[in-house]
C-alpha cells in the first residue's frame, strides 16, 4: 500500500508507543452518520486489526470519513417545488428568509435518505526520522488528520516542512541548467507559471523539455511550479512549488521485490518506509536543507 501523495510535516516531541497511540485513537473511532449528520470522521484500523500498524519506529494510522451524498442540485430542485407550493397556497412568492427556511427544511428532510460514502486518509509517523507524512493531495485533509490526533489527546508538534531554497527557484534552476541534483533525474512533465499572474501558465505533458524553450519562458517571467522527477531510478513523482509530492509511484525495480509475498500489505509498507526514508532527506538536501529554528 504505497502512498500516492505526500504532505510533509516535521515531527517533534513524539512520545507515544504504538500501544499508547492505539489507546488514544480508540477514543475517537469512526461512527456512521446519523439521520441528521452530513459528515463524520474518526479513526479506523489501517489493516483491519488495531488502530495502529507498527513497524519498528514507524506507525501507520488511518482517519476514516463518512459523508452523505446530497447534491446541491437535488436540494435546489426540491426547494423550488416547495417554493411553488408556498406561492400557490399563500398567493405570493417567498422572500429571502422564507426561501432560506425552505432550503433548510428540504435538506433536513432529504438527509436521512441520502447515501453515505467513506474515504480513508492514511498517515505515516516516522519517529526516528522525525516526519509525519499524510497521503493526500489536499492540505485541508492533511490538517484534519493532525486535528483529530490532537482531539485524542496525542501530544506532539508537527509543522509543514519548509526548506532554505524555495522549490520553485530550485526546480527552475535544475531545468534551465539541465542539472538536477544528485540521485534525481528530470522526466517529461512540468508546468511553468508567471510570477506576477498565476493564470498565465505553460504545461508540458509527456514532452521533451527543451532547455532553450524553457529558458525563453523563464526570461519572460515564468518559473517552474511543477516538475516530474525520478529518484534513484526507483520512484517517480511530481514536485510542486509548495513542496507537495504528488503522483508518487514506485518503479518496477521496487514492486518486483514484493511480488509473491504472502503479506503484501506488510511488505509494501516496509519497502515504502525504507525508500521514502531516504528520498525525503535527499530532496530536503537538494533544497539546501530545512528552514527551521536551530
Amino acid at each position: 500500500m504505497w502512498f500516492k501523495n505526500l504532505q510533509l510535516y516535521r515531527l517533534r516531541a513524539w512520545q507515544d508507543s504504538a500501544e499508547a497511540l492505539s489507546t488514544h485513537l480508540s477514543r475517537l473511532p469512526l461512527q456512521s452518520c446519523g439521520a441528521s449528520d452530513m459528515q463524520r470522521s474518526g479513526w479506523v484500523p489501517p489493516n483491519d486489526e488495531d488502530f495502529v500498524y507498527p513497524l519498528a519506529s514507524h506507525f501507520l494510522i488511518c482517519l476514516g470519513t463518512e459523508k452523505k451524498l446530497l447534491p446541491a442540485s437535488v436540494i435546489a430542485q426540491h426547494t423550488r417545488q416547495r417554493a411553488e407550493e408556498f406561492e400557490q397556497t399563500r398567493g405570493y412568492k417567498p422572500g429571502r428568509k422564507q426561501l432560506k427556511d425552505l432550503k433548510e427544511a428540504t435538506t433536513d428532510e432529504l438527509l436521512p435518505r441520502a447515501f453515505a460514502v467513506q474515504r480513508k486518509t492514511y498517515a505515516w509517523i516516522d519517529q526516528k526520522g522525525g516526519w509525519l507524512v499524510v497521503d493526500s493531495a489536499n492540505v485541508a485533509r492533511a490538517e484534519e488528520v493532525l486535528e483529530h490526533l490532537r482531539k485524542c489527546a496525542v501530544e506532539f508538534t508537527a509543522t509543514p516542512v519548509r526548506t532554505q531554497l524555495s522549490p520553485a527557484s530550485a526546480m527552475t534552476r535544475w531545468l534551465t541548467d539541465d542539472a538536477p541534483p544528485t540521485a534525481f533525474t528530470i522526466d517529461q512533465d512540468c508546468e511553468l507559471r508567471a510570477r506576477q499572474d498565476e493564470r498565465m501558465k505553460v504545461r508540458y505533458a509527456h514532452h521533451a523539455l527543451d532547455t532553450a524553450d524553457i529558458q525563453q519562458h523563464v526570461k519572460g517571467g515564468k518559473e517552474v511550479a511543477r516538475l516530474a522527477l525520478t529518484w534513484a531510478q526507483k520512484i517517480s513523482f511530481m514536485l510542486d512549488d509548495t513542496l507537495q509530492i504528488k503522483r508518487l509511484s514506485p518503479l518496477d525495480i521496487l514492486t518486483e521485490r514484493t511480488q509473491g509475498n504472502d503479506d503484501a500489505f506488510a511488505s509494501d509498507f516496509a519497502l515504502m518506509t525504507a525508500e521514502l526514508g531516504h528520498l525525503i532527506p535527499d530532496l530536503i538536501e537538494a533544497l539546501d536543507g530545512l528552514d527551521e529554528p536551530s
